[in-house]
């Protein structure tokens, strides 16, 4: 084994140490002791020394390292280009070179300032925003053209598969849907009456709760409820369902994923959802009765008299009119990010977070824009 060395010498009598030797083993074994001597004379070199590798014996990975935190990687791509090398040596020197200078690179581009990230991550969250969108009015497009494909011929409805998911989104979320309503209805016609009571006018605690779940909450808590729980469903069976290749196979089959998997679940939020949302209307309405039975001393007669001389029909409307829209987007978004999952077990709950998200947020978004709208129209 050879002890290398770093020598400086002289080219001419004129000159003070205007070339550097290279001889011996660079290797693993003589890394510690070669370290601080590739600091120090590092720190004199100007670039326009004369290197000398033609003593140069052993020669890995840890020396050629070594090598180029010396000289630096563009000198030591020079430097491999002399025919005193083997053609090993040239390869292994230009690809630690070429590895240390593209990891030299990140380093340097590594701490940005802060102003630039932020900005960064703006530009991220839209460009991702925009592809949601994008994508969605695209899986849209696709779900609408199977529904009017499959409409008109009624031996390709899957009757057996509509049922299971009304039964699965509708059927048993009824519970929840009501009991939720029925609180919500309670605490509003509570804080209503608690107002109210200021201006003496506990009486309109009924008109508040009648038109406040006709037209908003009604549609909306169950809404966010089928977000929250039907949505991510439709994700989870989907991703599942691609995690462990089915959907590949159903293409193989020569059948319509589309039409296999994502229109008896649109169909059934299509028929669900108005239907929870009237049971919502009336919950919230029973929880507002109750309240005011216990605390204006409305009887159940005069509540109802109260809501018959109220123009609670257009109300009713109005809300009921927004729960297709809403079951329609739900179900797209679910299915949606159900066929976005890549193949593990971290991207369906990952998809499944993102479908209960955006689903909630389209739902808000859409009603507060369809608020705006109907106010302004006088509806």
């Amino acid at each position: 084994m050879t002890t290398p060395y770093l020598t400086p010498f002289q080219t001419s009598s004129t000159d003070a140490a205007s070339g550097l030797r290279i001889g011996g083993d660079w290797t693993l074994a003589h890394y510690s002791r070669l370290e601080p001597q590739v600091l120090a004379q590092r720190e004199r070199l100007h670039g326009q020394e004369s290197i000398d590798l033609d003593e140069l014996a052993a020669l890995d990975t840890a020396g050629a390292a070594l090598l180029v935190e010396l000289l630096g990687s563009e000198r030591l791509r020079q430097l491999a280009q002399q025919d005193t090398l083997s053609t090993e040596r040239r390869a292994l020197l230009l690809a630690v070179a070429d590895a240390m200078a593209s990891t030299q690179n990140v380093q340097e581009h590594a701490t940005p300032s802060a102003l630039r990230e932020v900005l960064g991550h703006i530009g991220e969250a839209v460009e991702t925003t925009w592809c949601h969108g994008r994508e969605l009015l695209g899986f849209m497009g696709l779900t609408l053209s199977g529904m009017l494909t499959i409409l008109l011929r009624p031996a390709r409805w899957r009757l057996t598969s509509l049922a299971a998911h009304l039964e699965q989104c509708g059927l048993n979320a009824v519970p929840i849907v009501a009991l939720l309503t029925f609180l919500v209805g309670a605490v509003v016609a509570f804080l209503g009456a608690t107002i109210l009571a200021d201006f003496g006018a506990s009486i309109y605690t009924v008109n508040l709760v009648a038109f406040s779940f006709l037209r908003e909450f009604g549609v909306l808590l169950t809404a966010i409820l089928m977000a929250g729980r039907t949505a991510s469903a439709f994700t989870a069976q989907i991703g599942s369902m691609k995690a462990n290749e089915e959907i590949d196979a159903i293409r193989t089959l020569g059948l319509s994923p589309i039409e296999l998997l994502v229109l008896p679940r649109v169909f059934a939020m299509l028929i669900a959802l108005p239907i929870l949302t009237f049971i919502a209307m009336l919950s919230g309405m029973l929880g507002g009765a109750l309240v005011c039975a216990l605390s204006l001393d409305i009887p159940a007669a005069m509540y109802l008299s109260i809501l018959q001389d109220s123009d609670l029909l257009r109300h009713f409307l109005v809300g009921l009119c927004k729960a297709p829209i809403f079951a329609f987007l739900i179900a797209l978004i679910g299915c949606l990010e159900g066929f976005k999952v890549s193949g593990s077990a971290q991207s369906v709950g990952e998809h499944t977070t993102s479908a209960v998200v955006q689903s909630i947020f389209v739902v808000i978004l859409l009603d507060a824009l369809a608020a705006l709208f109907l106010m302004e129209m006088g509806w």
